[in-house]
């Protein structure tokens, strides 16, 4: 067993004091520098970053970020989340130190979709109807996924289902 415990801590947001959501750190007892590249195979890493390392995952709406010493979460409804998530989390991390022989390690993260590629799907008026201020950062959140072809009104059935096919072949949550 590599994780054996951590020390929570549970945050509002310092941005945003009077949000409803919280925000998980766990600073871990061990170093889990080593098990990254497996973890990172092994779930799928959004986002993976070698120097330092961490890896960084989309799941069910939240984001996670696994350090060596400390693993963070945000947007959590309340801390009983917040423990699922990293009693969850600590599994994973044991399972793929445990199967690490098996496992081929990953350096890199998924494939992201590209904004520009995003944007000439849109209408490029600017005209707001989503709620952003420009076809540009309508665009972004849709990379991010955090919006999606549906949330352009004035977009053409035609390019929705082109936009739909295109953000297929990512994974995004």
């Amino acid at each position: 067993m590599l994780l054996q415990g951590y020390r929570k801590e549970i945050v509002r947001p310092e941005c945003r004091r009077e949000a409803e959501s919280l925000h998980c750190i766990a600073h871990l007892e061990q170093n889990i520098a080593e098990v990254l590249p497996y973890l990172n195979a092994v779930l799928g890493g959004f986002q993976y970053t070698r120097d330092p390392p961490s890896v960084s995952f989309k799941v069910h709406g939240k984001l996670i970020a696994v350090h060596p010493a400390m693993i963070c979460v945000n947007a959590l409804r309340d801390e009983t989340e917040g423990d699922k998530i990293l009693e969850w989390l600590k599994g994973e991390i044991n399972s793929a130190w445990e199967r690490r022989a098996e496992i081929k390690p990953s350096f890199e993260g998924a494939p992201k979709p590209r904004v520009i590629e995003i944007l000439k799907l849109l209408p490029k008026t600017n005209c707001r109807e989503c709620g952003q201020p420009t076809c540009m950062v309508f665009a972004t959140q849709v990379a991010e996924g955090g919006r999606g072809p549906e949330d352009c009104p004035p977009m053409t059935e035609e390019n929705r289902k082109k936009l739909e096919a295109y953000l297929s072949q990512f994974q995004l949550e």
